[in-house]
């Protein structure tokens, strides 16, 4: 195992389900991947993909059936580095009877901190995750949002170095959202570790400089979001200057489509299937004396790549089905 924050080689975890337990259920198949120190990493999958398994295995709550799994250098689970890790669950219950200010002293202590300690923190925190005005309000009268920036806090209470948090915008209005991503950006910038599990991939994708995608216990894609979104077609649209008619005589080997021209510029796509063919666009335009102004390569959103994802792994596991249950030839179907 390396160095990294979070690192995960092989990692298998299978349950046992059915009469007497006979049925065996893969949720996590062979998981690897690494989560740099000081980074913001997202973990994607659908309902049923194994993410709140891998939370609880690396937090050990769940025992792993195979494969290793290390948090912070310690073994999965090892109370050393589960000391320096901030926990904000899903659907993430807080005693109704508690102000904000004592479900923060009631947190802190299962921290180990003492009460004067949360005390010292606690103004600071509150004002942090937005809630500056509600440490001595009932949490009975806080919204869904308003409870989730109160977890938030609590996660975050011991200064851990990894902050672990599961659907941590849910409930939260797009402002307080936004507030959020800033302050994950803070804590980033401050060193810390932030490990996210969302269905909230604008979200996601704004924040998080890479992420891993899991689909039924097996992980698909891990990466930058940029190199997740990449299309499989090198698009590439060119800004140019000068002429329409200059430009388009210039490119036309290349087949552009998608042409706009506006007041300051025209812009296209070509299709480049490699540096090569990017270079001769290049030359072409520069041949002519076209002002290249910019070229972007076409993306697709990350939540359009994640949904392609999960269909072709859908489609594989159903066509390898339907291939396992074909009767053979001159068999009979069962």
């Amino acid at each position: 195992m390396n160095d990294a924050a979070i690192c995960v080689d092989s990692l298998r975890k299978t349950y046992r389900d059915g009469l007497f337990r006979s049925r065996k259920i893969e949720a996590l198949g062979g998981v690897s991947f690494n989560v740099e120190h000081g980074s913001i990493f997202g973990l994607l999958g659908p309902n049923g993909a194994g993410k709140t398994t891998f939370i609880k295995v690396l937090l050990g709550l769940v025992k792993k059936t195979g494969g290793d799994a290390a948090l912070l250098g310690y073994p999965a689970g090892h109370r050393g580095g589960r000391r320096r890790v901030g926990y904000l669950p899903e659907n993430h219950r807080i005693p109704r009877h508690l102000t904000g200010n004592a479900a923060l002293v009631y947190y802190g202590g299962l921290s180990g901190l003492a009460p004067s300690e949360v005390k010292r923190r606690r103004d600071d925190l509150l004002r942090r995750v937005g809630l500056a005005d509600w440490g001595k309000t009932s949490v009975r009268k806080y919204s869904k949002g308003m409870l989730q920036r109160l977890g938030l806090a609590q996660a975050m209470l011991h200064d851990p170095d990894v902050l672990i948090l599961d659907e941590p915008t849910d409930g939260v209005d797009p402002v307080g959202r936004s507030e959020m991503r800033g302050l994950l950006q803070s804590l980033k910038d401050e060193g810390k570790t932030i490990f996210i599990n969302s269905h909230l991939l604008q979200e996601v994708e704004l924040v998080c400089d890479r992420v891993a995608i899991l689909v039924q216990g097996e992980l698909q894609r891990v990466g930058t979001v940029e190199e997740i979104t990449e299309r499989d077609a090198e698009e590439i649209t060119f800004a140019v200057g000068g002429e329409a008619a200059t430009a388009r005589a210039a490119i036309d080997f290349a087949q552009p489509t998608n042409w706009l021209s506006a007041e300051g510029g025209h812009t296209f796509t070509v299709a480049a299937a490699d540096q090569q063919a990017i270079n001769r666009c290049i030359d072409a335009l520069r041949t002519a004396r076209v002002d290249i102004l910019s070229m972007t390569r076409e993306r697709t959103s990350l939540e359009d790549a994640f949904l392609d994802i999960v269909a072709r792994q859908r489609n594989e596991a159903a066509d390898a089905e339907v291939i396992e249950v074909t009767p053979k030839e001159g068999e009979s179907p069962a």
